[in-house]
């Protein structure tokens, strides 16, 4: 229970990357408040079952102590209001994780800029980018109280892979790209202040739109290798989790500041595993294997 007494806000927590992170500051004894839209009375637009409520209890059932709050991360006054009760019931905060998204249902893969749906690309930049700086303008000073704290921006792909990639299309490629930035500008604030910010992407992930997907559970997902053979490299949200809680115990977690970092990097520092005692490195094998047009094997990355 290394991160007992500790106090996280998990920003975008109702499933996916959010949910592994959730869970897993839990089970090292942290109080976890998780945020989202989907609740059980109301639903988000992705019209999907998973609630912030079920996130929290997801994280007492691990250990720690789940509080859902639900909240819009566009609205500055929720956002505002979610870190006063934060402030009010615990008087710190110790770990910021900005995992707001909600973009599936709005990019459009390989559709230039001109071809993609304006209102949906510009929606997407709004959840993914200007999310993040409302949660930051509000709960950075609290977590500035305490020398020690860490923010974690979570995106997908590392600086050195997204410099050189067209990721998806104009507008997800923008919003990956900036969120990377927004770690190291994060970095350059909260160094010299006694806190660290990081950017963090999980490999191939396992979410619960990724396996229906694929028409198949964490139990069975297997079975999509037939589909899609590189699957094989995938990683449960409970790796990227692990990844959070090792950097959120590290005495020495500035030694990261303002960098790009990915769960199969950190699981090699830290020694942590997935679910199954693996450790995916995602990344390098999409350089070294998917990407080059390699046939699927993922001995050595794994």
């Amino acid at each position: 229970m290394t991160l007992e007494g500790k106090v996280a806000l998990v920003a975008g927590a109702t499933r996916g990357a959010g949910r592994g992170i959730a869970v897993q500051l839990g089970a090292q004894g942290a109080t976890v408040y998780v945020s989202g839209r989907s609740t059980r009375g109301r639903r988000s637009e992705y019209d999907r079952p998973e609630t912030i409520e079920e996130t929290a209890e997801l994280v007492t059932a691990a250990g720690g102590r789940g509080v859902a709050v639900v909240a819009d991360h566009l609205v500055p006054g929720e956002v505002e209001a979610l870190v006063r009760r934060i402030d009010t019931e615990q008087g710190r905060l110790d770990v910021l994780v900005n995992d707001i998204w909600g973009g599936e249902l709005l990019f459009e893969w390989d559709s230039t800029v001109w071809e993609h749906d304006l209102d949906k690309g510009l929606r997407l930049l709004r959840l993914a980018v200007e999310t993040h700086a409302i949660t930051s303008h509000f709960a950075v000073p609290l977590l500035l109280r305490e020398p020690g704290g860490l923010v974690v921006e979570m995106t997908d792909g590392t600086t050195d892979y997204n410099a050189t990639r067209y990721r998806v299309s104009f507008f997800y490629d923008i919003a990956k790209s900036s969120v990377l930035r927004m770690a190291f500008a994060l970095g350059h604030e909260l160094g010299p202040r006694g806190a660290t910010a990081v950017a963090l992407t999980p490999g191939w992930l396992r979410s619960e739109m990724m396996l229906d997907a694929y028409g198949v559970t964490e139990e069975t997902w297997r079975d999509a290798l037939a589909r899609s053979p590189h699957f094989a490299i995938s990683e449960t949200p409970a790796y990227v989790g692990r990844a959070v809680a090792a950097l959120a115990a590290d005495p020495e977690v500035s030694r990261w500041n303002g960098q790009s970092l990915s769960s199969g990097r950190l699981a090699q520092v830290y020694g942590f595993t997935d679910l199954d005692g693996s450790r995916p490195d995602a990344w390098r094998y999409l350089v070294e294997v998917q990407d080059p047009g390699h046939e699927a094997n993922t001995t050595g990355y794994r």
